[in-house]
């Protein structure tokens, strides 16, 4: 399933992969993600780290009329706040799909998978 986006000019037809990637670009930016997590843990593995070509395992994409729906699937550090860590990817997310596809970003949730312990965060 491709996100499809009507402009004036035309239809265009983006893959999921490119999504998965723009969003799982975001969430490697924000302080305090370790990284994106699998969505199926039990097949996947606990707490595996993916790389940046599995980004589309943790990202799910639901178009709801003309806005998209984003799941992302993440890991956070230790005794970083949850809460705060939620609302910047959520921020950045909309704004990387709004500016880099044009389209309106609906609702995006965070599903936190994992902890991992940092050694560098005290």
């Amino acid at each position: 399933m491709a996100v499809t986006i009507n402009t004036k000019h035309g239809q265009i037809d983006i893959s999921n992969s490119t999504v998965a990637s723009i969003v799982g670009g975001a969430a490697s930016d924000i302080y305090g993600i370790v990284g994106m997590a699998s969505k199926n843990q039990l097949r996947d593995g606990m707490n595996t780290i993916l790389k940046r070509e599995d980004f589309s395992r943790g990202v799910v994409i639901h178009q709801e009329d003309n806005k998209l729906a984003v799941d992302v699937y993440i890991i956070v550090g230790y005794g970083i706040k949850i809460s705060e860590v939620a609302k910047n990817l959520k921020e950045k997310v909309k704004y990387n799909l709004e500016t880099m596809l044009g389209t309106p970003a609906g609702t995006v949730n965070v599903y936190v998978q994992g902890i991992k312990v940092l050694d560098d965060i005290k």
